[in-house]
């Protein structure tokens, strides 16, 4: 294997100052130290989540369309949701969020990977499952969600994947690695 990269140098940080506080992340301006040079670094930190991919006994896949303000517009998108606190267990995190978006519940969650959805200024760590098994429940979303289930077929989501209309990073990696570990 050739290496010609920089990959072996030291990285130190050397001061992390707050620069916001939101109600989901909180920004800092990280000084670091790169092999002798200094240079601040944006860091933001997110306490995690979890998502779920429910699948329903015919293989179809349940999924949510909601507004993302980031983008300005609507996605389509599995269910997910911050950890109620540092620490909290995926698994119990999916499992409310599936309820909660979807109005099914399931006991039957398999773990299917974890995402670090924007490596180079982002800690969040997203922890996703598989939900089969599933029983309908009651909805329940949050006071600024307005969600919309819709229900797919997994050829017609990987066509929404290769064409480049579906991009939310934690929804591609869930139903890609599905159709792989599953063969679908």
């Amino acid at each position: 294997m050739l290496n010609e990269s920089n990959a072996e140098k030291p990285v130190k940080l050397v001061e992390r100052k707050e620069a916001y506080k939101g109600k989901i992340i909180t920004v800092y301006d990280d000084l670091v130290d790169v092999a002798g040079h200094q240079t601040h670094w944006d860091f933001i930190h997110h306490d995690g989540a979890a998502a779920v991919l429910p699948v329903l006994e015919d293989g179809r896949i349940l999924l949510v369309r909601q507004f993302r303000h980031a983008l300005g517009r609507y996605t389509l998108e599995i269910p997910a949701g911050k950890l109620d606190e540092p620490g909290e267990p995926f698994i119990e995190c999916a499992k409310r969020e599936l309820e909660e978006e979807t109005g099914y519940y399931s006991d039957n969650l398999e773990f299917l990977l974890y995402v670090n959805t924007t490596v180079a200024f982002l800690d969040e760590k997203i922890g996703i499952y598989l939900a089969t098994n599933l029983k309908k429940g009651e909805m329940h979303w949050d006071e600024d969600e307005e969600l919309g289930l819709e229900i797919w077929e997994l050829e017609d989501l990987k066509k929404l994947i290769y064409r480049g209309e579906m991009t939310d990073s934690k929804t591609v990696a869930a139903i890609m690695t599905y159709a792989v570990k599953f063969g679908k």
